[in-house]
């Protein structure tokens, strides 16, 4: 079939925060779309969006939803993604999906367009797009790696409450409400939702994103640590993080200390070398306070970069401070970025 009037694109959870971003940076790009398909659960099923002046249906996505489209989009949750994609797949589609669901299966690429775009040519009708977290991090990190090599990771992130969804940003602005007003609140979203206890966010940093594993880190730090291996094709890369929630509703900000292989390397070589790097925006003037915050990238596809300086003990080793937007690098935009990628170098059949 000729690609000529451009793709039929399918989105699915498009009723969600991520999936509203998705279809906003997919028309922001003047992706060429020939028809467009909007998919959700039963649930947000028949509710009607509005594109550029022309209304669409949300309808049910059920594995026949797929016939004849080429490119599908996922952001509907895991579960959604392991009956789906599969299916989506059998019928044609090339699927990216941003969910962990197939993050860490061996025969599916992990990508991050800007790191390790030629892990496209190995896909198989799905490709996972990371983590929030990790994809910030490792845009930062790859040029130097490529240019210094890599052997230590350590993160701590302070990322946003809309990684948790619309809802948990609601209960951030109810609960700031509450306090300033002194009413009393109930806090029923975060940290995890399906968990025993939930805790406030306004005024408040929690040190939990995501369910606690038998080794005492999160599910969320697991991912970065699991994740960045993968995708920088790094398995004895040595990483560890601590994930930690703050009341900030858009834009993930990360402190990363990393140690390089390469002897006398200064943090004006890293700055050098980051200026000129795809997808990075380099923001780092200290003598006149000019630094990435996550309110400044709100809105942004870039990953931002500052703070950069030498470690004082460690020769090898630097620190540096990474912001972006988590709904867009984070999720929609790289998205987005690996469809565009798949259609320029001709992978969608």
């Amino acid at each position: 079939m000729s690609h000529q009037n451009g793709f039929h694109v399918a989105v699915v959870g498009a009723t969600g925060a991520v999936g509203q971003q998705m279809i906003q940076t997919l028309m922001k790009e003047n992706f060429p779309i020939r028809e467009l398909t909007l998919l959700s659960s039963a649930r947000s099923a028949g509710k009607k969006v509005d594109i550029n002046g022309s209304e669409y249906t949300v309808q049910e996505a059920k594995p026949e939803s797929f016939e004849g489209v080429d490119i599908a989009l996922f952001s509907a949750g895991g579960s959604v993604s392991k009956k789906l994609a599969p299916e989506a797949a059998k019928r044609g589609a090339v699927c990216v999906d941003n969910t962990s669901a197939f993050r860490m299966d061996t025969d599916i690429p992990l990508v991050v367009p800007e790191v390790n775009e030629k892990d496209l040519f190995e896909h198989n009708g799905i490709i996972a797009n990371p983590n929030c977290s990790t994809i910030q991090m490792v845009v930062a990190l790859e040029p130097i790696r490529q240019k210094f090599g890599l052997k230590k990771i350590i993160v701590s992130t302070y990322q946003a409450v809309s990684g948790s969804g619309a809802a948990a940003v609601e209960e951030l602005l109810q609960q700031t409400k509450a306090i300033l007003n002194e009413e009393s609140y109930e806090p029923q979203i975060l940290p995890v939702k399906s968990d025993k206890k939930h805790y406030q966010i306004a005024f408040n940093a929690i040190p939990q994103i995501d369910k606690f594993q038998e080794n005492g880190y999160t599910y969320e730090e697991m991912k970065m640590i699991n994740e960045t291996k993968k995708i920088m094709h790094l398995p004895e890369l040595q990483v560890s993080a601590t994930c930690v929630r703050l009341p900030v509703a858009v834009g993930h900000s990360e402190s990363v200390y990393f140690e390089i292989e390469e002897d006398n390397v200064s943090a004006a070589d890293i700055k050098a070398l980051l200026k000129d790097a795809p997808g990075v925006i380099l923001q780092d003037d200290p003598e006149n306070q000019v630094y990435p915050m996550p309110a400044d990238c709100v809105g942004k596809n870039d990953v931002f970069v500052g703070r950069i300086r030498n470690d004082l003990d460690e020769p090898k080793g630097f620190h540096m401070w990474v912001v972006s937007d988590n709904l867009l690098k984070g999720a929609a935009w790289n998205s987005v970025q690996i469809a565009q990628r798949l259609v320029e170098l001709g992978l969608v059949k």
